[in-house]
């Protein structure tokens, strides 16, 4: 199978140009290449193809093989790669997703695509849509119990559930591994969901570590970073547009309230291609 290793600041997929591969189990074909000791090693498997409705499609599963509906990180890298190999010279592109079809606006120097803009869509704050049974709408600075702790928590949906913790402890001191997994797998959380622990600098900057929903930490979350910025938006800490700082590297996000729409900023890395032979249950 021929794949390319790409990744949105750090929140690295392998993709695969399924206009010339076909993959047959990508649930488990996702659990193979996302091993980074006996696989390829990524947070996930992403699948570009035709679509009925948009420009391509894009079909992205977790590490651990089970379906996302959205990837902001990996959508700018589907941009990037359909640019870059020629199946398409727009520079405004729609990419159909699980979450809907999704605008893309390319800015490329030269004969690469230097950053993309996505537009995010509408975030979601109603309990139900998020799949958060949370008593009060929207769920905004609700408490849960976690563990020995209460966590105060505001949820929002990007195309996929989050949970907001805005911290004034130091991010790195956060014992991540082990919060992170209490509050995916919550009760209250039926579908489990994505948490991002956020820091907020000033009105402007926010500073974020995020445990990805079937994939565990990650250097990068597009739509967590998206619902981060609602979430302070919201609850009055920063303006609408707002840098978020991860481990991976930085992204724009701006909450355009006028038209309830979230616009994400980033760029999108090529790492490698290469060639993997898949195991014999998997071809």
């Amino acid at each position: 199978m021929r794949f390319t290793k790409m990744h949105g600041i750090g929140n690295d997929y392998v993709f695969v140009n399924c206009f010339q591969e076909t993959v047959l189990q990508p649930e488990k074909t996702a659990r193979y290449v996302s091993d980074r000791h006996f696989g390829i090693g990524s947070d996930g498997l992403i699948l570009i193809g035709p679509s009925g409705a948009a420009d391509f499609e894009m079909a992205m599963y977790n590490a651990d093989g089970s379906r996302g509906k959205m990837c902001g990180n990996g959508i700018r890298c589907v941009a990037k790669y359909v640019y870059e190999k020629g199946l398409t010279d727009k520079t405004q592109l729609t990419v159909e997703t699980l979450a809907g079809i999704r605008k893309l606006r390319l800015f490329p120097e030269e004969d690469r695509v230097a950053l993309v803009e996505v537009n995010m869509g509408e975030p979601v704050f109603t309990g139900e849509r998020i799949q958060v049974s949370v008593s009060g709408e929207p769920v905004a600075n609700a408490r849960i119990p976690v563990a020995l702790q209460d966590c105060i928590i505001t949820c929002v949906s990007m195309g996929n559930p989050h949970c907001v913790i805005f911290m004034e402890e130091v991010l790195e001191s956060l014992s991540i591994e082990a919060i992170g997994p209490a509050i995916e797998h919550h009760p209250c959380f039926p579908d489990r969901t994505n948490v991002e622990f956020v820091n907020v600098l000033n009105q402007e900057e926010l500073a974020m570590r995020v445990w990805e929903r079937g994939s565990g930490e990650t250097l990068a979350c597009g739509t967590g970073a998206c619902a981060a910025v609602v979430a302070a938006v919201r609850n009055g800490y920063t303006r609408e547009k707002v840098t978020v700082h991860l481990a991976g590297g930085d992204l724009t996000v701006f909450w355009n309230r006028q038209e309830n729409q979230v616009y994400m900023t980033g760029t999108a890395t090529e790492v490698y291609e290469g060639d993997i032979i898949l195991p014999k249950g998997l071809q």
